[in-house]
């Protein structure tokens, strides 16, 4: 589990094409301080296991599902990416429960930069959409947010400048893509109510019990 509070940034410094999936070598500084192998890490929000580690940089291995559901497939040398070791349960949780399981691919349709904030407008799959709602939490490259406002599959955020400046949402582009995570409890909720014979989770029915 993470919290979606990134610690660092990292730069992909090797990748090894692996069958139907892929080595990648990551350079770091402030997580290799206590990382092992075997230790879960979340690289742009997505979980991934520690295979390999030396002074500077640590390998992991991303399999075919991974590439499928993520941006992973259009990783290359010298590209950023977000970083943060796995919660420990002594750890405040800053941000909110992550499961490093990324759900797919999102894309920036807008970013404006203000003086004291920056606002992020992310366009996601209509299957996602309907486990959001304003004020709720989704994970964007393993970064925690709080919806500010949502428009059908268009999710509206404001970034303060430390967290802009501590992600590599500071070098996005509008139409680039990124990783999504939905809140995993939405989806709970959902499966139970299913079962016990009620419709589909939407923002109508949310607002109808007084959420």
């Amino acid at each position: 589990m993470f919290t979606g509070i990134i610690e660092e940034i990292g730069i992909i410094s090797e990748i090894v094409r692996q069958f139907s999936g892929m080595r990648i070598q990551i350079r770091a500084q402030k997580i290799l301080d206590d990382l092992t192998v075997d230790q879960s890490v979340s690289v742009n929000g997505v979980c991934l296991t520690v295979v390999e580690i030396r002074q500077a940089f640590f390998w992991t291995d991303a399999v075919a599902e991974t590439l499928a559901k993520s941006t992973f497939q259009q990783l290359k040398r010298n590209d950023r990416v977000n970083l943060e070791r796995a919660l420990r349960l002594q750890d405040r949780l800053g941000g909110h429960l992550i499961q490093g399981h990324v759900d797919g691919i999102g894309y920036i349709r807008n970013l404006t930069h203000q003086s004291h904030s920056s606002m992020l407008t992310v366009e996601i799959h209509d299957e996602l959409a309907r486990y959001t709602i304003p004020k709720g939490s989704i994970a964007i490259d393993g970064v925690s947010f709080t919806i500010a406002e949502k428009n059908k599959n268009l999710i509206n955020i404001a970034i303060i400048p430390h967290t802009l400046n501590q992600t590599i949402l500071q070098f996005k582009k509008v139409n680039e893509p990124v990783n999504i995570e939905v809140d995993f409890l939405a989806k709970y909720i959902e499966q139970f109510i299913n079962q016990a014979g009620e419709t589909k989770i939407t923002s109508e029915w949310l607002k109808q019990q007084g959420f």
